[in-house]
């Protein structure tokens, strides 16, 4: 069944142009032209995926990402921010509201459509379905579940994503480029600050026992650590 994509802008041709592409590769598409318009739209349809423009006429792209994420329904719902801002704060500011992408305007479709399907292809379960136990913590990928000694972790995507691929290679280390890569899943042509903001947030949730585990390996990256 095509996956269900949700387009919030307050510009109709961006809208047009992004829903055109997308139904040529075969996804259902909606749209919405405001914040109040796409949270309705979410909270009614359950879209796989969100395109939401920042610069939105009254409630704004994060005052609604940040709804999403407060919402248990929607904590994981993917999103991807649109905007004509290019600066590094406002990227940074993003996605420590829980964006999974940032694509500034002007953008190709090409460039729209490769995101998205990356972000799509990270959320499916991987074939193993056994949990994955890395000292105190447990990871279910299947069920997107991450525990510490017992205790469930609420994180979001992106942060899961980043957990579990650390995890899975215990002991190596992986520059920052080299994360952007494999967990963000393409060639991310932006700021490898974006890590130390998601590596930051991790170990403020995993806790003082949990944050030992991701080491920061001074000139080199991050490894994960267990002993």
């Amino acid at each position: 069944m095509a996956a269900t994509i949700l387009i919030v802008d307050d510009e109709r041709e961006i809208r047009e142009l992004l829903r055109y592409n997308l139904e040529r590769q075969g996804y259902q598409v909606l749209t919405a032209q405001d914040g109040e318009e796409g949270l309705a739209r979410i909270f009614a349809t359950h879209p796989d995926l969100v395109l939401l423009d920042l610069l939105l006429p009254g409630l704004n792209g994060l005052e609604v990402l940040r709804e999403l994420r407060q919402e248990p329904s929607t904590r994981d719902l993917p999103v991807l921010l649109l905007t004509a801002r290019g600066a590094e704060m406002d990227k940074l500011l993003g996605f420590e509201r829980g964006a999974d992408d940032y694509i500034t305007k002007p953008f190709s479709p090409r460039e729209v459509i490769a995101r998205v399907e990356a972000v799509l292809r990270r959320i499916k379960p991987p074939r193993e379905s056994e949990a994955l136990e890395a000292g105190p913590v447990t990871l279910d990928h299947a069920r997107r579940e991450a525990r510490v000694n017992g205790e469930e972790l609420t994180l979001t995507p992106r942060e899961f994503e980043l957990l579990y691929f650390l995890a899975k290679n215990p002991g190596r280390v992986f520059s920052r480029d080299e994360l952007l890569t494999k967990v963000w899943g393409y060639d991310y042509r932006g700021e490898t600050r974006t890590v130390d903001v998601h590596v930051r947030r991790l170990r403020a949730k995993l806790g003082e026992e949990g944050a030992r585990l991701i080491a920061t390996v001074t000139g080199a990256g991050y490894k994960f650590v267990v002993k």
